[in-house]
């Protein structure tokens, strides 16, 4: 392997892990291929068994226990890390959510508190681990997180997580700013749909897999192992120059106008 691509003696904390389905288990892999260190997140207690179960599967890895919507619990983790890595590298963010009620129905009647907790949870987490990792990113670092199109334009059902989607990217280029003169470098991965848990909150998901599939320029959807790919390019020193920015893996379907 080349050394541009060799992630030995660099630990990677994930964010996000539910299932064998989710994007964080895809990046997982990749980077484990790659040499890193992981620590690996899940929510809560009713997750444990299964993200445990998968965790086992990356020789050396170890699981922890955070939701990201506690500062006691960011808190908490990160003293854990600390204590047991001494210092991080990578900071992998693959966190969002909104209640069902918000997705599935009308974008007008989005609720005061929907709005609250998806801009929570999948916004402000991102900027509550990033400060929690920096001090132990003693050597600069990669903080990936996850985005998509719906960001940008409307996307049907998505609702709320579009314009969380789009907070989200904007407060990629702010951490960027911020956090560059410490080494860290902040970036989105733009990901096309995938059969992930918390997709399957989005009402249509079917359709808005079918017509990706047939308007993308490769005529397929993506999977987590590809989104994995660009995650590990952005987690090594080959993109070293790279801050700010959202990069897509999409099968091209951002390119096209219709």
């Amino acid at each position: 392997m080349s050394d541009l691509w060799n992630l030995s003696g660099k630990t990677a904390v994930v964010f996000g892990l539910a299932n064998k389905r989710s994007i964080a288990w895809g990046i997982a892999q990749r980077l484990h291929e790659a040499g890193a260190r992981l620590a690996i997140c899940y929510q809560n207690e009713r997750m444990k068994a299964e993200a445990e179960g998968l965790i086992t599967e990356l020789v050396g890895a170890e699981g922890f226990q955070c939701d990201v919507s506690s500062d006691a619990e960011i808190e908490a983790l990160f003293a854990q890390l600390k204590q047991r890595y001494g210092k991080l590298d990578v900071v992998v963010h693959a966190v969002a959510y909104a209640p069902a009620e918000d997705l599935r129905g009308d974008f007008l009647d989005t609720s005061r508190e929907g709005f609250r907790i998806a801009h929570d949870v999948s916004v402000y987490s991102l900027i509550a681990v990033t400060r929690a990792a920096a001090p132990l990113m003693t050597e600069g670092g990669s903080v990936i997180t996850l985005t998509y199109f719906g960001a940008e334009k409307v996307v049907p059902h998505y609702n709320v997580m579009g314009v969380a989607k789009a907070s989200l990217e904007a407060t990629v280029r702010y951490l960027a700013s911020s956090a560059g003169p410490m080494g860290i470098r902040v970036n989105a991965i733009s990901a096309g749909p995938i059969k992930t848990l918390a997709a399957r909150g989005v009402g249509a998901l079917g359709d808005m897999l079918k017509a990706h599939a047939e308007k993308a320029p490769l005529r397929r959807n993506v999977d987590q192992i590809e989104v994995g790919g660009a995650a590990l390019w952005l987690a090594s020193s080959l993109s070293s120059a790279v801050t700010g920015e959202t990069i897509y893996v999409d099968c091209g379907y951002n390119i096209m106008g219709f």
